[in-house]
């Protein structure tokens, strides 16, 4: 059975619960709203649906009920490589399911086929300065190749229907997930490399075939993997994931949405957090610390005159998880087989060691331990991937896993345009009892 066809089964179930939640039970009441909440950003109101992941506090991000442990034991390896398939993780997020090896790499087959990026996407990104940031490139090549795109071009003709428009949604999806990497690695090639571009390779899987696009040897191959894995999904109410969702809400087709969301990524309070970390590092070694390996207690000392100064650490704590990010243990673990001489991994393996004890002495810190952003950058630091403004394009390669999926069910189960209501300041000012 092939992915499209397993995923159709899997909606027609689906629908079914969503049909009979929604007739039945739609008066339900599952949570209470706050001013705090109406005007702080929303954090916390339940008011999204998803089944793709769901952070646990304890446990860190599940996909698909999956740990992120369970999730690279689990899923199908790529022949000789430590990683599984990161087409095989696209598999398990769509549907539910660990794929069999032999249907992993019948979707990498299927995702060759798709790979090749349009020579006008390649005309437009030349057209730009060199200069221009990255991430804007990136966002603009994805909008670039809306042309492509088979969901707009059944509406436009009339052919959409509401129960099959999934699947040019999906047609969409794995089009676009196909060309992401081609796309971060030309304009990787021709911003930093000058110009020269390295053809993609048919027999490499997805990962493999972004780090030979890259120019980058093994076992950076499995860094990637590893990295897209990793990074693919963190619940709906991510900035980038619910800005897709809201832009597919209005049945615009993903080339609309994840450009979208891709501006959001962009943001420095969303997606710029590994590159600030590795920046951190770097200036702390280098002007407070003479420029070597500090001793564990000169590291110490330091980190405590930065938090009593009212500073953070950053890369350390997080606004739900409370214990230490299994996304950042994923990459010390392979760094601790490959990294283990590199200094700036000295400093961060050190980190682990010396902040979570002092940032618990002070009392007053719910979640004392590292996530994600305090390992990755390092990583790809450490392979020559010195550029800071082009990590956040390899976060956006890899999220594209969790919202393209996110988007295809979205469009499965006939979700409605998102459209909260608002209030004023005077009305919240009444309900306050404020004079």
């Amino acid at each position: 059975m092939s992915l499209k066809e397993k995923l159709a089964e899997k909606i027609t179930q689906h629908r079914e619960r969503t049909t009979r939640l929604l007739k039945e039970y739609g008066s339900v009441k599952i949570d209470e709203v706050t001013i705090a909440q109406a005007a702080g950003g929303m954090r916390g109101i339940k008011s999204l649906v998803t089944d793709i992941s769901y952070l646990d506090p304890d446990e860190g991000i599940r996909f698909r009920g999956y740990t992120i442990p369970e999730v690279l034991d689990k899923l199908p390896k790529v022949p000789g490589s430590e990683m599984p398939y990161v087409e095989g993780h696209f598999w398990l997020l769509l549907t539910g399911d660990i794929p069999t090896l032999e249907e992993a790499q019948e979707l990498a087959e299927d995702l060759k086929d798709r790979r090749n990026l349009p020579e006008y996407v390649k005309d437009t990104l030349r057209a730009m300065p060199r200069d221009t940031h990255p991430m804007t490139m990136f966002a603009a090549g994805i909008l670039a190749m809306q042309r492509e795109s088979k969901f707009a071009a059944d509406y436009k003709n009339g052919k959409y229907n509401k129960a099959t428009g999934w699947e040019s949604m999906y047609e969409d999806a794995l089009d676009l997930m196909a060309k992401l990497p081609t796309l971060g690695a030309y304009i990787y090639r021709l911003k930093y490399k000058d110009d020269t571009v390295i053809a993609s390779d048919p027999s490499l899987d997805l990962g493999g075939d972004f780090a030979n696009m890259m120019g980058i040897a093994t076992p950076y191959d499995d860094v990637a993997r590893m990295y897209f894995i990793i990074h693919s999904d963190h619940e709906s109410g991510n900035v980038s994931a619910h800005t897709a969702h809201l832009v597919a809400s209005a049945l615009s087709d993903v080339y609309y949405s994840y450009s979208a969301a891709m501006g959001g990524l962009a943001g420095p309070l969303h997606g710029l957090a590994n590159q600030e970390v590795l920046k951190w590092i770097q200036e702390t070694v280098e002007k407070n610390l003479g420029g070597k390996v500090p001793t564990k207690d000169e590291l110490k000392r330091f980190v405590e005159e930065t938090l009593s100064n009212g500073q953070v650490i950053p890369g350390y704590g997080h606004a739900v998880l409370r214990r230490t990010d299994p996304r950042y243990i994923a990459q010390r673990e392979f760094a601790l087989k490959h990294l283990q001489d590199d200094p700036l991994f000295e400093v961060v393996s050190m980190l682990f060691e010396v902040v979570p004890p002092v940032l618990s002495s002070l009392g007053k810190v719910k979640d004392p331990w590292p996530n994600v952003d305090a390992h990755s950058g390092v990583i790809q630091w450490h392979y020559g991937i010195v550029e800071y403004d082009f990590y956040t394009v390899l976060f956006g390669i890899g999220r594209a896993l969790g919202v393209l999926s996110n988007i295809i069910w979205d469009r499965a189960l006939g979700y409605p345009i998102e459209r909260p209501k608002s209030v004023t300041t005077d009305m919240l000012e009444k309900w306050a009892g404020i004079q």
